[in-house]
Protein backbone atom coordinates (compact mmCIF):
# COMPACT_ATOMS: atom_id res chain seq x y z
CA UNK A 1 0.00 0.00 0.00
CA UNK A 2 1.26 3.56 -0.95
CA UNK A 3 1.63 6.00 1.68
CA UNK A 4 0.49 9.37 1.36
CA UNK A 5 2.00 12.53 3.34
CA UNK A 6 0.65 15.51 3.70
CA UNK A 7 4.29 17.31 5.18
CA UNK A 8 7.60 17.34 3.87
CA UNK A 9 10.76 18.20 5.43
CA UNK A 10 14.06 19.54 3.68
CA UNK A 11 16.97 19.77 5.73
CA UNK A 12 19.94 21.21 4.67
CA UNK A 13 23.39 22.75 5.04
CA UNK A 14 26.06 24.20 2.76
CA UNK A 15 30.25 25.18 2.85
CA UNK A 16 31.01 22.99 5.55
CA UNK A 17 34.26 23.02 4.83
CA UNK A 18 35.74 20.09 6.05
CA UNK A 19 35.00 21.61 10.10
CA UNK A 20 34.81 18.26 11.24
CA UNK A 21 34.33 19.34 15.14
CA UNK A 22 30.66 20.58 13.74
CA UNK A 23 29.95 17.35 11.40
CA UNK A 24 28.75 15.06 14.72
CA UNK A 25 26.67 18.24 16.25
CA UNK A 26 24.89 18.28 12.58
CA UNK A 27 24.39 14.57 13.00
CA UNK A 28 22.52 14.77 16.06
CA UNK A 29 20.55 17.51 15.06
CA UNK A 30 19.43 15.99 12.23
CA UNK A 31 18.67 12.63 14.46
CA UNK A 32 16.23 14.73 16.09
CA UNK A 33 14.66 16.43 13.46
CA UNK A 34 13.96 13.11 12.00
CA UNK A 35 12.51 11.65 15.10
CA UNK A 36 10.37 14.60 15.67
CA UNK A 37 9.44 15.16 12.13
CA UNK A 38 5.79 14.50 10.65
CA UNK A 39 6.31 12.85 7.24
CA UNK A 40 9.38 12.35 5.22
CA UNK A 41 12.18 14.47 6.18
CA UNK A 42 14.99 14.64 3.57
CA UNK A 43 18.86 16.03 4.18
CA UNK A 44 20.92 18.24 1.91
CA UNK A 45 24.31 19.44 1.30
CA UNK A 46 24.99 22.58 -1.30
CA UNK A 47 28.99 21.87 -1.69
CA UNK A 48 32.10 22.88 -0.34
CA UNK A 49 31.91 19.83 2.09
CA UNK A 50 35.56 19.23 1.53
CA UNK A 51 38.37 21.67 2.16
CA UNK A 52 41.99 20.20 2.24
CA UNK A 53 42.85 22.43 5.02
CA UNK A 54 42.05 20.27 7.00
CA UNK A 55 44.23 17.38 8.20
CA UNK A 56 41.43 15.19 7.73
CA UNK A 57 40.68 15.98 3.58
CA UNK A 58 44.13 16.51 2.98
CA UNK A 59 45.14 13.38 4.24
CA UNK A 60 42.01 10.99 3.15
CA UNK A 61 42.22 12.91 -0.22
CA UNK A 62 38.17 13.12 0.83
CA UNK A 63 37.33 9.93 1.83
CA UNK A 64 36.72 11.29 5.52
CA UNK A 65 33.88 13.96 3.97
CA UNK A 66 32.48 11.32 1.93
CA UNK A 67 32.21 8.81 5.53
CA UNK A 68 30.49 12.29 6.90
CA UNK A 69 28.09 12.05 4.84
CA UNK A 70 27.11 8.39 4.66
CA UNK A 71 27.09 8.29 8.22
CA UNK A 72 24.73 11.33 8.66
CA UNK A 73 22.71 9.72 6.10
CA UNK A 74 22.25 13.07 3.41
CA UNK A 75 19.94 12.70 0.61
CA UNK A 76 21.73 14.25 -1.84
CA UNK A 77 24.68 16.63 -2.70
CA UNK A 78 25.93 18.78 -5.05
CA UNK A 79 29.72 19.97 -5.57
CA UNK A 80 31.23 23.42 -4.95
CA UNK A 81 34.14 24.77 -6.25
CA UNK A 82 36.24 23.72 -3.36
CA UNK A 83 35.57 19.96 -4.37
CA UNK A 84 35.89 20.75 -8.08
CA UNK A 85 39.18 22.61 -8.31
CA UNK A 86 41.01 21.16 -5.87
CA UNK A 87 41.14 17.54 -6.08
CA UNK A 88 42.20 15.90 -9.72
CA UNK A 89 38.87 14.04 -11.48
CA UNK A 90 40.82 10.75 -10.35
CA UNK A 91 41.18 12.12 -6.83
CA UNK A 92 37.15 12.78 -7.10
CA UNK A 93 36.03 9.47 -8.60
CA UNK A 94 37.83 7.65 -5.70
CA UNK A 95 36.58 9.67 -3.07
CA UNK A 96 32.31 9.16 -4.81
CA UNK A 97 33.38 5.66 -5.17
CA UNK A 98 31.47 4.92 -1.99
CA UNK A 99 29.52 7.71 -1.45
CA UNK A 100 25.48 6.21 -0.60
CA UNK A 101 23.66 9.16 -2.00
CA UNK A 102 23.17 11.00 -5.34
CA UNK A 103 25.70 13.39 -6.34
CA UNK A 104 23.43 15.82 -8.32
CA UNK A 105 24.73 18.78 -10.55
CA UNK A 106 23.93 19.18 -14.67
CA UNK A 107 26.61 21.71 -15.51
CA UNK A 108 29.54 19.91 -14.54
CA UNK A 109 30.88 17.61 -17.73
CA UNK A 110 33.85 15.94 -18.79
CA UNK A 111 35.44 18.25 -21.85
CA UNK A 112 36.42 14.41 -23.41
CA UNK A 113 32.72 13.16 -23.01
CA UNK A 114 30.02 15.92 -22.91
CA UNK A 115 28.46 13.96 -20.07
CA UNK A 116 28.49 14.08 -15.94
CA UNK A 117 31.47 11.44 -14.56
CA UNK A 118 29.99 7.99 -13.58
CA UNK A 119 29.65 9.24 -9.99
CA UNK A 120 27.35 12.46 -10.70
CA UNK A 121 24.09 13.06 -12.29
CA UNK A 122 22.38 15.31 -14.12
CA UNK A 123 19.39 15.09 -11.77
CA UNK A 124 17.47 12.19 -9.16
CA UNK A 125 14.10 11.49 -7.90
CA UNK A 126 13.96 10.65 -4.44
CA UNK A 127 10.45 8.92 -3.38
CA UNK A 128 10.50 9.09 0.64
CA UNK A 129 6.67 8.28 1.73
CA UNK A 130 5.02 8.53 -0.97
CA UNK A 131 5.91 11.78 -1.94
CA UNK A 132 8.31 12.07 -5.22
CA UNK A 133 11.08 14.64 -4.84
CA UNK A 134 13.44 16.00 -7.85
CA UNK A 135 16.60 17.09 -6.81
CA UNK A 136 19.08 18.97 -9.36
CA UNK A 137 21.76 20.98 -9.07
CA UNK A 138 24.66 23.52 -10.42
CA UNK A 139 28.29 24.44 -9.16
CA UNK A 140 29.66 27.95 -10.13
CA UNK A 141 31.10 28.03 -13.35
CA UNK A 142 34.87 29.21 -13.42
CA UNK A 143 34.88 27.80 -16.48
CA UNK A 144 38.90 28.65 -17.81
CA UNK A 145 40.06 26.91 -14.53
CA UNK A 146 37.73 23.65 -14.97
CA UNK A 147 38.93 23.12 -18.46
CA UNK A 148 42.97 22.85 -17.25
CA UNK A 149 41.44 19.90 -15.13
CA UNK A 150 39.15 18.61 -17.88
CA UNK A 151 35.89 19.72 -17.42
CA UNK A 152 33.39 21.83 -18.59
CA UNK A 153 31.37 23.85 -16.17
CA UNK A 154 28.18 25.39 -18.60
CA UNK A 155 26.28 27.87 -18.11
CA UNK A 156 24.14 27.11 -15.19
CA UNK A 157 20.26 28.44 -15.78
CA UNK A 158 19.57 26.89 -19.45
CA UNK A 159 21.00 23.21 -17.79
CA UNK A 160 19.04 23.84 -14.80
CA UNK A 161 15.88 24.75 -17.19
CA UNK A 162 16.22 22.11 -19.26
CA UNK A 163 16.06 19.54 -15.89
CA UNK A 164 13.03 21.45 -14.21
CA UNK A 165 10.90 20.77 -17.54
CA UNK A 166 12.03 17.26 -17.47
CA UNK A 167 11.57 17.36 -13.58
CA UNK A 168 8.19 18.82 -12.64
CA UNK A 169 5.57 16.98 -14.32
CA UNK A 170 7.24 14.01 -12.42
CA UNK A 171 7.65 14.52 -9.02
CA UNK A 172 5.83 16.42 -6.03
CA UNK A 173 8.41 18.26 -4.82
CA UNK A 174 11.18 20.30 -6.88
CA UNK A 175 14.84 21.24 -5.08
CA UNK A 176 17.54 22.75 -6.57
CA UNK A 177 20.95 22.72 -5.02
CA UNK A 178 22.20 25.73 -5.93
CA UNK A 179 26.32 26.30 -5.66
CA UNK A 180 25.92 29.97 -7.32
CA UNK A 181 25.58 32.54 -4.77
CA UNK A 182 22.75 34.33 -3.43
CA UNK A 183 22.71 37.05 -6.73
CA UNK A 184 22.64 34.23 -8.57
CA UNK A 185 19.88 32.28 -6.71
CA UNK A 186 17.24 35.38 -6.92
CA UNK A 187 18.10 35.47 -10.54
CA UNK A 188 17.57 32.15 -10.97
CA UNK A 189 14.43 32.01 -9.02
CA UNK A 190 12.87 35.43 -11.12
CA UNK A 191 13.69 33.49 -14.19
CA UNK A 192 12.98 29.95 -13.35
CA UNK A 193 9.36 31.27 -12.21
CA UNK A 194 6.60 28.65 -13.90
CA UNK A 195 9.15 26.09 -14.22
CA UNK A 196 7.63 24.52 -11.22
CA UNK A 197 10.68 24.90 -8.53
CA UNK A 198 9.79 24.92 -4.71
CA UNK A 199 13.06 25.40 -3.25
CA UNK A 200 16.59 27.10 -4.24
CA UNK A 201 19.04 25.92 -1.63
CA UNK A 202 21.69 27.93 -1.39
CA UNK A 203 25.84 27.79 -1.02
CA UNK A 204 29.03 29.65 -2.28
CA UNK A 205 28.51 32.79 -0.88
CA UNK A 206 27.92 31.66 2.50
CA UNK A 207 24.82 34.03 2.87
CA UNK A 208 22.60 33.18 6.49
CA UNK A 209 18.92 33.55 5.42
CA UNK A 210 17.19 33.51 8.88
CA UNK A 211 13.84 32.65 6.82
CA UNK A 212 13.43 31.57 2.61
CA UNK A 213 13.52 34.91 0.76
CA UNK A 214 9.99 33.92 -1.13
CA UNK A 215 10.45 34.59 -5.26
CA UNK A 216 7.73 34.09 -7.42
CA UNK A 217 6.48 31.09 -5.14
CA UNK A 218 10.22 29.82 -4.79
CA UNK A 219 11.68 29.83 -1.72
CA UNK A 220 15.28 30.84 -1.74
CA UNK A 221 17.38 29.45 1.09
CA UNK A 222 21.12 29.36 2.77
CA UNK A 223 22.48 28.48 6.00
CA UNK A 224 25.79 30.04 6.47
CA UNK A 225 28.92 27.92 6.42
CA UNK A 226 30.99 25.90 8.65
CA UNK A 227 28.16 23.66 9.96
CA UNK A 228 26.70 26.68 12.14
CA UNK A 229 23.67 26.37 10.96
CA UNK A 230 21.26 23.91 9.92
CA UNK A 231 18.41 25.27 7.55
CA UNK A 232 14.92 23.26 7.80
CA UNK A 233 11.81 23.93 5.17
CA UNK A 234 8.39 22.62 5.53
CA UNK A 235 5.87 22.16 2.18
CA UNK A 236 2.32 21.12 3.08
CA UNK A 237 -1.09 19.58 1.18
CA UNK A 238 -4.26 19.35 2.14
CA UNK A 239 -4.99 16.03 0.48
CA UNK A 240 -3.19 13.36 -1.43
CA UNK A 241 -2.62 14.35 -4.91
CA UNK A 242 -2.45 18.23 -3.92
CA UNK A 243 0.01 20.64 -4.60
CA UNK A 244 2.96 20.91 -2.08
CA UNK A 245 2.94 24.51 -0.62
CA UNK A 246 5.50 26.42 1.72
CA UNK A 247 4.30 26.79 5.27
CA UNK A 248 7.67 27.59 6.94
CA UNK A 249 11.44 28.04 6.65
CA UNK A 250 14.32 29.01 9.28
CA UNK A 251 17.98 28.29 10.13
CA UNK A 252 18.35 26.21 13.31
CA UNK A 253 21.61 27.18 15.84
CA UNK A 254 23.62 24.03 15.68
CA UNK A 255 24.43 23.01 19.35
CA UNK A 256 28.26 22.47 19.46
CA UNK A 257 27.83 20.17 22.90
CA UNK A 258 25.24 17.63 21.00
CA UNK A 259 26.99 15.00 19.83
CA UNK A 260 26.33 11.44 17.48
CA UNK A 261 28.47 9.04 18.81
CA UNK A 262 28.89 7.26 15.58
CA UNK A 263 29.82 9.94 13.92
CA UNK A 264 32.03 11.51 16.58
CA UNK A 265 33.94 8.23 16.26
CA UNK A 266 34.05 8.14 12.63
CA UNK A 267 35.64 11.82 12.33
CA UNK A 268 38.47 10.70 15.41
CA UNK A 269 39.81 8.00 13.05
CA UNK A 270 39.61 10.57 9.92
CA UNK A 271 41.83 12.92 12.18
CA UNK A 272 44.30 9.73 12.75
CA UNK A 273 44.33 8.61 9.17
CA UNK A 274 45.08 12.05 8.00
CA UNK A 275 47.55 12.15 10.42
CA UNK A 276 49.19 9.14 9.46
CA UNK A 277 49.47 9.70 5.88
CA UNK A 278 51.26 13.74 6.55
CA UNK A 279 53.76 11.92 7.97
CA UNK A 280 55.86 11.64 5.33
CA UNK A 281 59.15 13.37 5.58
CA UNK A 282 59.96 15.89 2.79
CA UNK A 283 63.56 16.77 4.26
CA UNK A 284 65.74 16.97 7.34
CA UNK A 285 67.12 20.60 7.41
CA UNK A 286 69.92 22.13 9.26
CA UNK A 287 68.48 25.52 10.47
CA UNK A 288 65.44 27.40 10.78
CA UNK A 289 63.83 29.76 8.62
CA UNK A 290 62.69 32.98 9.99
CA UNK A 291 58.87 34.70 8.70
CA UNK A 292 57.84 38.16 9.68
CA UNK A 293 54.83 39.83 7.12
CA UNK A 294 56.90 42.18 5.46
CA UNK A 295 57.66 39.51 2.45
CA UNK A 296 61.71 39.81 2.78
CA UNK A 297 62.45 37.11 5.27
CA UNK A 298 63.89 33.26 4.39
CA UNK A 299 60.61 31.43 4.53
CA UNK A 300 58.55 33.98 2.29
CA UNK A 301 61.86 34.15 0.02
CA UNK A 302 61.72 30.63 -0.33
CA UNK A 303 57.95 29.97 -1.17
CA UNK A 304 58.77 33.42 -3.95
CA UNK A 305 62.20 31.05 -5.10
CA UNK A 306 59.87 28.09 -5.53
CA UNK A 307 57.15 29.89 -7.83
CA UNK A 308 59.75 31.39 -10.16
CA UNK A 309 61.32 28.11 -10.52
CA UNK A 310 58.04 25.70 -11.08
CA UNK A 311 57.10 28.87 -13.91
CA UNK A 312 60.09 29.38 -15.38
CA UNK A 313 59.28 33.34 -15.27
CA UNK A 314 61.77 35.81 -15.21
CA UNK A 315 60.60 36.92 -11.64
CA UNK A 316 58.07 35.82 -8.86
CA UNK A 317 55.65 37.63 -6.70
CA UNK A 318 53.93 35.97 -3.85
CA UNK A 319 52.45 37.36 -0.44
CA UNK A 320 53.90 36.78 2.55
CA UNK A 321 50.82 35.54 4.13
CA UNK A 322 50.31 32.63 2.32
CA UNK A 323 52.36 31.14 5.34
CA UNK A 324 51.42 30.28 8.50
CA UNK A 325 54.71 30.31 10.23
CA UNK A 326 58.21 30.13 10.76
CA UNK A 327 59.77 26.85 9.35
CA UNK A 328 61.78 24.77 11.87
CA UNK A 329 64.80 23.22 12.03
CA UNK A 330 65.13 19.27 11.74
CA UNK A 331 62.97 17.07 10.41
CA UNK A 332 60.10 18.28 7.60
CA UNK A 333 57.08 16.18 6.84
CA UNK A 334 54.14 17.05 4.53
CA UNK A 335 51.84 17.44 7.38
CA UNK A 336 54.35 20.32 8.82
CA UNK A 337 54.15 22.29 5.34
CA UNK A 338 50.63 21.52 5.20
CA UNK A 339 49.65 23.24 8.31
CA UNK A 340 52.46 25.82 7.77
CA UNK A 341 51.15 26.81 3.95
CA UNK A 342 47.55 25.31 3.83
CA UNK A 343 45.46 27.34 0.98
CA UNK A 344 44.52 25.74 -2.06
CA UNK A 345 46.34 27.82 -4.60
CA UNK A 346 48.17 27.78 -7.44
CA UNK A 347 50.47 28.96 -9.18
CA UNK A 348 49.89 31.63 -12.65
CA UNK A 349 52.46 32.82 -15.05
CA UNK A 350 50.82 36.24 -17.20
CA UNK A 351 52.60 39.53 -18.17
CA UNK A 352 52.45 42.80 -16.44
CA UNK A 353 53.44 46.35 -17.07
CA UNK A 354 56.41 47.40 -15.08
CA UNK A 355 53.71 49.78 -13.58
CA UNK A 356 51.94 47.74 -12.15
CA UNK A 357 54.76 45.42 -10.69
CA UNK A 358 56.00 48.86 -9.43
CA UNK A 359 52.22 50.04 -7.80
CA UNK A 360 52.35 46.46 -6.15
CA UNK A 361 55.75 46.80 -4.27
CA UNK A 362 55.12 50.08 -3.37
CA UNK A 363 51.59 49.14 -1.53
CA UNK A 364 53.39 46.14 0.10
CA UNK A 365 55.73 48.54 2.00
CA UNK A 366 51.91 49.97 3.63
CA UNK A 367 50.88 48.28 7.22
CA UNK A 368 47.66 48.85 5.50
CA UNK A 369 48.47 46.07 3.13
CA UNK A 370 50.48 44.04 4.82
CA UNK A 371 48.27 43.54 7.79
CA UNK A 372 44.35 43.88 5.56
CA UNK A 373 42.74 40.23 6.40
CA UNK A 374 41.76 38.71 3.29
CA UNK A 375 38.95 36.04 2.67
CA UNK A 376 38.03 33.22 0.13
CA UNK A 377 39.19 32.52 -3.28
CA UNK A 378 41.06 29.44 -1.41
CA UNK A 379 42.87 31.43 0.97
CA UNK A 380 43.22 30.12 4.18
CA UNK A 381 45.53 32.74 6.12
CA UNK A 382 44.62 35.48 8.14
CA UNK A 383 46.14 38.88 6.88
CA UNK A 384 47.68 39.44 3.13
CA UNK A 385 51.05 40.49 3.98
CA UNK A 386 53.47 41.62 2.18
CA UNK A 387 55.42 40.85 -1.26
CA UNK A 388 58.02 38.34 -1.56
CA UNK A 389 59.99 38.17 -4.93
CA UNK A 390 62.73 36.54 -6.68
CA UNK A 391 64.51 37.76 -9.14
CA UNK A 392 64.12 41.17 -7.99
CA UNK A 393 66.26 43.75 -6.17
CA UNK A 394 64.24 46.36 -4.57
CA UNK A 395 65.65 49.62 -3.09
CA UNK A 396 63.32 51.84 -0.78
CA UNK A 397 63.05 54.68 1.35
CA UNK A 398 60.13 55.58 2.53
CA UNK A 399 61.16 59.16 4.07
CA UNK A 400 62.51 60.21 0.82
CA UNK A 401 60.14 58.58 -1.45
CA UNK A 402 62.49 58.38 -4.36
CA UNK A 403 62.06 56.96 -7.73
CA UNK A 404 58.16 57.24 -7.92
CA UNK A 405 56.49 55.99 -5.70
CA UNK A 406 58.73 55.43 -3.17
CA UNK A 407 60.51 51.98 -4.44
CA UNK A 408 63.38 51.45 -7.03
CA UNK A 409 62.94 48.15 -8.76
CA UNK A 410 66.20 46.34 -10.95
CA UNK A 411 65.84 43.50 -13.09
CA UNK A 412 68.49 41.85 -13.44
CA UNK A 413 70.68 44.47 -12.31
CA UNK A 414 68.52 46.79 -15.01
CA UNK A 415 65.78 49.30 -14.20
CA UNK A 416 62.01 48.05 -14.02
CA UNK A 417 60.60 49.87 -17.17
CA UNK A 418 56.90 51.05 -16.48
CA UNK A 419 56.27 50.60 -19.28
CA UNK A 420 57.72 47.63 -20.63
CA UNK A 421 55.88 44.25 -20.47
CA UNK A 422 57.23 41.44 -18.18
CA UNK A 423 56.55 37.45 -17.90
CA UNK A 424 55.56 36.97 -13.72
CA UNK A 425 54.88 33.82 -11.85
CA UNK A 426 52.75 34.66 -9.69
CA UNK A 427 49.54 33.05 -7.81
CA UNK A 428 46.15 32.27 -9.26
CA UNK A 429 44.44 34.28 -6.05
CA UNK A 430 45.49 37.83 -7.49
CA UNK A 431 44.01 37.33 -10.57
CA UNK A 432 40.59 37.66 -8.61
CA UNK A 433 41.56 41.17 -7.42
CA UNK A 434 41.96 39.82 -3.76
CA UNK A 435 45.08 41.73 -2.39
CA UNK A 436 47.35 43.52 -4.48
CA UNK A 437 45.17 44.42 -7.35
CA UNK A 438 47.24 45.92 -9.86
CA UNK A 439 48.49 42.39 -10.35
CA UNK A 440 45.02 41.60 -11.77
CA UNK A 441 45.87 43.67 -14.31
CA UNK A 442 47.97 41.14 -15.98
CA UNK A 443 47.82 39.25 -19.50
CA UNK A 444 47.57 36.23 -20.93
CA UNK A 445 47.10 34.16 -17.70
CA UNK A 446 47.89 30.58 -17.46
CA UNK A 447 47.10 29.05 -14.30
CA UNK A 448 49.25 26.17 -13.67
CA UNK A 449 47.41 23.05 -11.76
CA UNK A 450 46.69 20.85 -9.78
CA UNK A 451 50.04 21.46 -7.59
CA UNK A 452 49.40 23.87 -4.74
CA UNK A 453 52.02 26.21 -3.23
CA UNK A 454 53.28 23.52 -0.34
CA UNK A 455 53.75 21.18 -3.46
CA UNK A 456 56.24 23.78 -4.75
CA UNK A 457 57.60 24.39 -1.34
CA UNK A 458 58.58 20.30 -1.20
CA UNK A 459 60.33 20.92 -4.11
CA UNK A 460 62.38 23.85 -3.59
CA UNK A 461 63.31 22.51 0.31
CA UNK A 462 65.04 19.80 -1.78
CA UNK A 463 66.83 21.69 -3.97
CA UNK A 464 70.91 21.85 -3.22
CA UNK A 465 71.33 25.50 -2.02
CA UNK A 466 67.87 26.55 -1.84
CA UNK A 467 68.40 27.42 2.26
CA UNK A 468 71.25 29.54 1.33
CA UNK A 469 69.66 31.98 -1.54
CA UNK A 470 66.41 32.67 0.39
CA UNK A 471 68.62 34.21 3.21
CA UNK A 472 70.05 36.69 0.55
CA UNK A 473 67.89 40.20 1.40
CA UNK A 474 65.66 41.39 -1.71
CA UNK A 475 64.44 44.67 -0.45
CA UNK A 476 67.11 47.06 0.89
CA UNK A 477 66.28 50.52 2.87
CA UNK A 478 68.22 53.22 2.82
CA UNK A 479 71.23 51.95 0.76
CA UNK A 480 72.87 51.58 -2.74
CA UNK A 481 72.45 48.31 -4.59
Amino acid sequence: MRLETGRVTILHTNDIHSHFDWMSPIASMVTGQRRAGSGPVVLFDIGDHMDRVAAETEGTRGQANVDMINLTGYDAVTIGNNEGLTFSADMLAAAYAGILCPVVCCNFVESATGEPPKWMKRHAILERGGVKIGVTGATVPFTSFYSLLGWDALEPEECLREQCRLLAPQVDLLVILSHLGLPADKQLAERLEGEGVHAILGGHTHHLLEEPLMIGGTAVCGAGKFGRYLGRLVFEREAPGEPFRYTRGSCLAVDPAARDEEVSAAAQLSLEHGREALRETVVITDRSLELDDSGDSPFANLLAQSIRRFTGARFSLVNSGQLLGPLPEGEITTGMLHSLCPSPINTCIMTLKGREIRTALSQSLSAEFREKPIFGYGFRGKYLGGLAVDGLSILYDPAAMPYDDNVAVFVEGQPLEDEETYTVGTIDMFTFRLGYESIAEGKDVRVLLPNFLRDLLRLELQRPGSLEECRIPRWKAGTTL
